[in-house]
């Protein structure tokens, strides 16, 4: 068994609403172009060339927050959640359980929407970006979230977010050649979770759950970067890092980004899937592909991301964690 834990899907009465709200937005126009992205039939028409694939379900981006205010997203995070829980529902053995979408600028309704979410509808977590329409996860007002996700003792999915209006240069206004997604999400997901670690979140709560999209982003590839800060490098030592101590973070800040979950969903690409497993192992990494993103429904990220799995050459006993047993685990499956 092989369960695929960041995956995407877009339930046609949440895509039906979208289209209400964001008429020419991409998620409304082009993203229907992706059948296994909007059809149940055509997901379970790709799911069946791969025997034994199961799918964890999470609400495509953009995220709830940059779709409509406060007043209208928890409505739209419960339609999808109830959407995303019907097809679990109606096909068990391909959607074990789903992510909660929640409503991120009204914390008062995604707290609610968490517990109804995890206690009504079978929910296993809570999929989250990486920014909150702008602001940083990091910030106090989310940590309400973070701290009721360690209480129910189920993971956080972060995904990230950035547009092209993240500009590359501060004189420009735009990224160009689509940088801002090419390379700023690895970004994102690498600063989030930097900032969250010297928050001192993971001290604040360490059991929480944190998976980190397509492997961690940048982190595995620079634990030089993360093991010598600036500061250290004129008034630390090698083992003192003035920043980290300034926060009162208890252990070397490399220590957490260790604490934190990675999947594979890297595009089955061997070298930089052997880094990601060295920097986290492989307790903490989770098979996962980013279907349907490709553009061949998501048959090139699952075919590609299976190779690059079995190319870690691991015992079959550290493979069954990463393709399903961390997962159980995890989400209490």
């Amino acid at each position: 068994m092989i369960i695929d834990v960041f995956n995407h899907f877009m339930p046609k009465p949440y895509l039906d609403r979208l289209t209400q709200l964001i008429p020419g937005h991409v998620a409304t126009t082009a993203f229907p172009r992706l059948k296994a992205l909007v059809d149940v039939d055509a997901r379970l028409r790709l799911l069946d060339e791969f025997d034994g694939l199961q799918q964890v379900l999470s609400l495509a981006n953009p995220p709830l927050e940059l779709v409509a205010g406060p007043d209208v997203t928890p409505d739209l995070a419960r339609l999808a959640n109830d959407s995303l829980a019907e097809v679990c529902r109606k096909h068990p053995d391909r959607f074990p359980t789903f992510t909660a979408a929640l409503p991120m600028n009204n914390m008062e309704a995604a707290l609610a929407e968490t517990d109804r979410a995890i206690n009504q509808l079978g929910a296993r977590g809570v999929q989250v970006f990486t920014n909150v329409a702008g602001k940083p996860l990091s910030a106090p007002d989310f940590r309400p979230l973070f701290q009721l996700m360690s209480q129910h003792d189920l993971p956080i999915w972060v995904h990230p977010m950035r547009g092209p209006n993240f500009a590359d240069y501060a004189s420009e206004t735009q990224s160009e050649d689509e940088v801002w997604f090419s390379f700023g999400w690895p970004y994102e997901t690498t600063a989030c979770m930097t900032r969250l670690i010297y928050s001192g979140l993971l001290d604040e709560l360490p059991n929480l759950k944190i998976i980190t999209h397509h492997m961690g982003g940048m982190i595995p590839y620079f634990p030089v970067k993360i093991n010598l800060g600036f500061k250290q490098i004129f008034f630390g030592t090698p083992e003192r890092n003035p920043v980290a101590e300034e926060r009162g973070l208890k252990k070397p800040p490399i220590d957490y980004f260790r604490m934190l979950y990675a999947d594979t969903a890297i595009g089955g690409e061997v070298a930089p899937t052997r880094c990601g497993h060295a920097f986290f192992g492989t307790s903490r990494c989770l098979f996962a592909t980013d279907a349907p993103f490709d553009a061949d429904q998501g048959r090139s990220l699952i075919v590609d991301t299976i190779r690059g799995v079995e190319a870690l050459e691991l015992p079959k006993a550290e493979l069954d964690l990463i393709w399903a047993g961390n997962a159980r685990d995890l989400l209490k499956l």
